[in-house]
């Protein structure tokens, strides 16, 4: 499944979401400041025009049994478990929820951190994003997430992958203060 993807855009998705998951601890949990823009400052990327493939993703109830059957998988594969076996789940969840839901032009307001201030200090390498964007893309493909709705959202989160991935060495999960 994961040849469906090309190797930027895998490795984009997964250190999004790796990079929601591992600063947790980090998310400042008030609403972003208005910047008189029409998304999200913190989003990392602009948010769709058209709102079919919102639809296609089952709407914000959609949203939340994917990134439920996600963070499973994630927790379930030994690379990412590290990273996803925490605490912390239920918030990470919420957060990528909102964060999707404003990308894919659901009525939603991300108020999280920016991707390079979430990653920074983690270790998130090549191998940790892959196995992550085919967790994601499991958990998509069991609700049936057309896959041009798949690739529209990816090609959203793809240029964030150069913020995220900063780790040539082994991936290692930031450790709380």
């Amino acid at each position: 499944m994961f040849s469906k993807f090309n190797a930027e855009s895998a490795a984009i998705i997964t250190f999004l979401l790796l990079a929601t998951s591992f600063h947790a601890n980090a998310m400042d949990n008030t609403a972003s400041a208005d910047t008189g823009t029409s998304h999200s400052p913190a989003l990392g990327t602009t948010v769709l025009s058209e709102t079919d493939t919102f639809k296609d993703f089952g709407g914000k109830e959609g949203l939340v049994m994917i990134m439920d059957d996600f963070m499973v998988n994630l927790v379930n594969d030994p690379v990412t478990k590290p990273f996803f076996d925490n605490e912390k789940q239920a918030f990470i969840k919420a957060m990528l929820v909102e964060q999707i839901c404003e990308i894919l032009n659901g009525g939603c307001k991300y108020p999280g951190r920016d991707m390079k201030t979430a990653h920074a200090g983690m270790k998130v390498n090549r191998a940790a994003f892959n196995a992550l964007v085919e967790d994601f893309q499991l958990a998509m493909d069991k609700h049936n997430v057309p896959f041009s709705s798949q690739n529209k959202l990816l090609a959203k989160l793809a240029p964030m992958y150069r913020v995220i991935e900063t780790t040539t060495g082994d991936a290692a999960p930031a450790v709380s203060k």
